[in-house]
């Protein structure tokens, strides 16, 4: 192994910097481009998108499997009107995405949810793109490179990267390494993987070594900082 690349897999093992949520997102800044991973709100970090809205900052370019409820966790983001643009795959649960959608006031981009993952899996693993049938025949297909392999027709999806990533872990250690049970996994390993700069909120952080390998959900190597959770799970409350 280069001097290089064992350089960069020393600088792995740090520990990483346990921050404010107010100071973990002070470069978060207009027209960025955030993933929040999660689903219907579980799994969000509830107190990074709180300070993220304190702070004020606007013009969000925002991916995010789903856009929750009414003022609930990611939801948030686009009631407080801090979106710009939205990709998710549905938006169904949340009645003022699909208002500022049609009103042209949040560009609203829908994407399949396995594709959805798939090009964000792609921006973390380096790769042009995936091949996938899904869409094709479809509004999906519009504007996109359409091949054909071995007699059947597949889009090319190209990768989905962020400045920024919120991910919500039950568990973290001070290396970074994350535990994140059930449906909180939702899309937060390829999110760790595509954004450029990924801050982890955590329930509880415990010393190195107080965190059974075999429960990482999340390695450290791909986390820049840790926040301590200040609004728990348990406070969500889902709105019709």
């Amino acid at each position: 192994m280069k001097f290089a690349a064992l350089f960069h897999f020393a600088r792995s093992f740090k520990m990483k910097p346990i921050l404010t949520a107010d100071k973990a997102v002070e470069n978060i800044n207009d027209g960025c481009t955030l993933m929040v991973a999660g689903f219907m709100g579980c799994g969000n970090a509830f107190t990074l998108i709180d300070a993220l809205i304190k702070k004020g900052t606007k013009n969000i370019n925002l991916i995010t499997s789903d856009t929750a409820y009414p003022n609930v966790g990611v939801g948030r983001i686009v009631c407080e009107n801090r979106a710009a643009t939205l990709t998710a795959s549905h938006i169904g649960t949340n009645p003022v995405s699909g208002q500022k959608m049609n009103s042209g006031e949040m560009k609203v981009t829908l994407v399949p949810q396995g594709t959805l993952a798939e090009r964000m899996r792609a921006k973390g693993a380096g790769l042009g793109g995936v091949l996938t049938p899904t869409g094709i025949a479809t509004a999906v297909e519009e504007g996109k490179q359409k091949l054909n392999i071995d007699g059947r027709d597949y889009l090319l999806e190209k990768p989905l990267g962020a400045d920024f990533a919120f991910i919500k872990a039950e568990i973290a250690d001070k290396y970074g390494n994350a535990f994140l049970p059930g449906s909180t996994k939702n899309m937060a390993v390829s999110m760790a993987m595509a954004a450029d700069h990924v801050i982890l909120e955590a329930e509880k952080i415990v010393e190195p070594g107080e965190l059974d390998p075999e429960r990482v959900t999340i390695p450290g190597v791909f986390v820049s900082a840790i926040v301590q959770a200040t609004l728990p799970a348990s406070n969500l409350q889902l709105k019709p």
